[in-house]
C-alpha cells in the first residue's frame, strides 16, 4: 500500500505513523501494521511506549492490565500484536484452558472488526499483507 493511498483517521493518526516508523529496528510489512494500528486510537498513541518496546523491539502484552485500557484501545492492540507476530501473545498469560479460550474469542475478525476502527483495521490488514491485497 502507497502512502498515498493509506487511510488515516487524522492527521494525527498520519503523523503518528511517520514518526514511530522510524523508531522501528526494519520498516517491514510487520512493523508498518503494527505502528499504523497503534495509531488509530488516541489513547494508543498516547500510550505507545507501554504497548511496544521500540528499543527491545518487542510488544508489551501486559498493557492490556493497565487502567487505561478502553474496549476501543484494546481491539486496536489486538488487531497490532496479531498482524506484528502472527499470534495471539496473550493467549499465552492465562494457564487456564477455560481462561485461554476466552482471550482466543479477543482476536477474533468479529470481536475485532465489529466497530467504527473498521476501515482502519482492514488498512492494517492490507499494510500487513500487500502481496495478497494488490489490484
Amino acid at each position: 500500500m502507497e502512502k498515498n493511498v493509506i487511510p488515516f483517521v487524522d492527521a494525527e493518526h498520519e503523523s503518528f505513523y511517520y514518526e514511530n516508523i522510524r523508531r522501528c529496528w526494519i520498516e517491514d510489512c510487520y512493523h508498518k501494521a503494527l505502528v499504523y494500528c497503534l495509531g488509530i486510537s488516541e489513547d494508543t498513541r498516547r500510550n505507545v511506549d507501554r504497548i511496544f518496546d521500540f528499543q527491545m523491539n518487542v510488544i508489551k502484552p501486559e498493557c492490556l492490565k493497565e487502567g487505561w485500557i478502553t474496549s476501543g484501545s484494546q481491539m486496536v492492540i489486538y488487531l497490532a500484536f496479531n498482524l506484528y507476530t502472527d499470534t495471539m501473545p496473550t493467549v499465552r498469560e492465562r494457564s487456564r484452558k477455560q481462561d485461554q479460550i476466552r482471550e482466543c474469542r479477543r482476536y477474533s475478525v468479529s470481536d475485532i472488526f465489529a466497530c467504527n476502527y473498521a476501515r482502519y483495521f482492514w488498512a492494517a490488514v492490507q499494510i500487513r499483507y500487500p502481496e495478497y491485497c494488490m489490484g
